[in-house]
């Protein structure tokens, strides 16, 4: 199976993602739901993901080193611009293609290191996870906004003629 095929289904995660939040306002982008993490942190959260995994450890550029500290798994709840998490999920994500973009099935089973030690998953495994964290996401954010009482939501899954898979 091809590479950039995995490259394609977490693009149009991102897409998909995007699509969810359309019409989010800077105000209910940064409002607590309970214990939920406001949708400005969820953007930035899957920023930091593919700025840690395409970015830093791929590539070994630094874009945004607070970023893990604000929106990292398991770090304190913060409430954070959507304008500026927006902004910062664009630059990652045109930063980590860069890397995706060039992504054989070589690479698929090599593994990236941090701080000297290889990761535990491959890249291809990263990749999957990644997608599927999109998916996690997508989910949450759409239950944050129907609480906050938002109506016309996106539903189910959206064009996939972009990401249609073909032989």
């Amino acid at each position: 199976m091809s590479t950039q095929l995995f490259v394609q289904q977490l693009r149009f995660a991102r897409s998909e993602f995007a699509r969810c939040m359309d019409g989010v306002s800077e105000d209910d982008g940064r409002r607590h739901v309970q214990t939920l993490n406001c949708i400005s942190w969820m953007v930035g959260h899957l920023a930091n993901q593919e700025n840690r995994y395409w970015v830093l450890m791929a590539q070994g550029k630094t874009l945004f080193p607070d970023l893990n500290e604000l929106t990292g798994f398991r770090k304190p709840q913060s409430t954070l611009s959507l304008q500026e998490m927006w902004a910062t999920w664009k630059t990652v994500t045109h930063t980590a293609d860069e890397y995706l973009d060039n992504l054989t099935p070589e690479k698929f089973v090599t593994h990236l290191a941090w701080k000297g030690k290889a990761m535990d998953e491959s890249v291809g495994t990263m990749l999957m996870r990644n997608i599927y964290h999109y998916w996690f996401h997508i989910g949450q954010a759409t239950v944050v906004r129907k609480l906050l009482g938002h109506t016309k939501l996106p539903e189910f899954v959206g064009d996939m003629s972009a990401a249609a898979y073909h032989f």
